[in-house]
C-alpha cells in the first residue's frame, strides 16, 4: 500500500520514474523511495470527513513492504500498482486495545485502504479514492527530532507486547529532552526533571527529581511504570513522529510527537 503511495508520488514529482510489480505485490522503482513518510490527514466515508488521530501514517520499508499505523494499531500490507490504480491486498495488523474513537477511525481507514483505489499525487499531498468515492488524504512530513520535541506517551511496552494507556491517563504523560542533557515533563501525575545523556541510540538517565502529589490510580500506575523505565540505561528509536524507548529487560514505552504547527 505504502509502496504504491510512494511510488506514485515519486512518479508525479519526477515525471521520469517507472514502476513494476514482480508478481509478489512488491513494487520496484528506478529511484529509491524509502524513508518517505505520509501522515494521514483524514478519511472521508459516505461524504463524512473524519480527521485522523496523531500517529496515523503510511511509509515504505527497504524490503518493499507497506507499513504504517491505522491510528492505534500498526499494519503491513502488499500492494499492486497499475498506472494510477492501486490495488491493496489484505493487511496484517497488531491487536492492541484502543479507545472507542480510535477503533471507529481504524475501521474506517482500514476498510477504505482495500481493493482498487485511484491515486492523485501532488508535491506534498496524496489522495486515494475508492470506486464509491470514499477517500483518504495524506500529507508528507519531516521526522521529529528527539531533542526539543514534546513526546506524549501513548503505550507501554513489555517485550513484544504493547498496551495502550488506561482510561484517565491518556495524554497526561509527556517528556521533553533538552540540549543540556536534561529531561523534564510528567510521567502521568507529578512534574519531573532530571538528566538524560544521549549517545548514539542510547539514553542513560541519571537522578530524576519530582513533585510528590497523589493522583487517581490510572495516572499513578502509568507514572510508576514510566519512572521504572527512566532509571538507568535505555535504547531508543524514532520512526518519524513515534519514539520507542526500551530498557535492557524489554520494558519500555512508545510516544508520539505533535504534528508540525501544533
Amino acid at each position: 500500500m505504502t509502496v504504491s503511495v510512494l511510488a506514485l508520488l515519486t512518479l508525479a514529482a519526477c515525471g521520469t520514474e517507472s514502476g513494476s510489480d514482480d508478481g509478489s505485490g512488491t513494487v520496484r522503482t528506478d529511484q529509491p523511495v524509502t524513508g518517505v513518510h505520509w501522515s494521514v490527514d483524514s478519511v472521508t466515508v459516505g461524504g463524512k470527513r473524519t480527521v485522523a488521530p496523531d500517529g496515523a501514517h503510511v511509509t515504505i520499508t527497504p524490503d518493499g513492504r507497506a507499513t504504517g499505523n491505522f491510528g492505534c494499531n500498526h499494519f503491513t500490507a502488499p500492494v499492486r500498482v497499475e498506472g494510477d490504480t492501486v490495488t491493496v491486498k489484505p493487511a496484517t495488523t497488531t491487536e492492541m486495545g484502543c479507545e472507542k474513537d480510535l477503533q471507529r477511525f481504524e475501521r474506517a481507514l482500514s476498510r477504505t485502504f482495500s481493493g482498487r483505489l485511484t491515486a492523485a499525487a501532488a508535491e506534498k499531498s496524496l489522495t486515494l479514492t475508492t470506486a464509491k468515492g470514499d477517500s483518504i488524504a495524506f500529507t508528507s512530513e519531516p521526522a521529529a527530532p528527539l531533542v526539543g520535541t514534546t513526546w506524549t506517551v501513548t503505550a507501554l511496552v513489555s517485550g513484544s507486547a504493547a498496551s495502550s494507556l488506561p482510561a484517565g491517563a491518556g495524554k497526561k504523560a509527556q517528556l521533553r529532552f533538552g540540549k543540556d542533557d536534561s529531561v523534564q515533563g510528567s510521567p502521568g501525575c507529578n512534574r519531573i526533571r532530571g538528566t538524560a545523556t544521549v549517545s548514539g541510540s542510547a539514553i542513560t538517565f541519571g537522578r530524576i527529581n519530582g513533585t510528590k502529589m497523589m493522583c487517581p490510580d490510572p495516572q499513578m500506575k502509568v507514572e510508576r511504570a514510566l519512572l521504572a523505565i527512566l532509571d538507568g540505561g535505555t535504547t531508543y528509536r524514532i520512526d518519524h513522529r513515534t519514539l520507542t524507548l526500551t530498557t535492557a529487560d524489554g520494558e519500555g514505552f512508545s510516544a508520539t510527537a505533535p504534528a508540525p504547527g501544533k
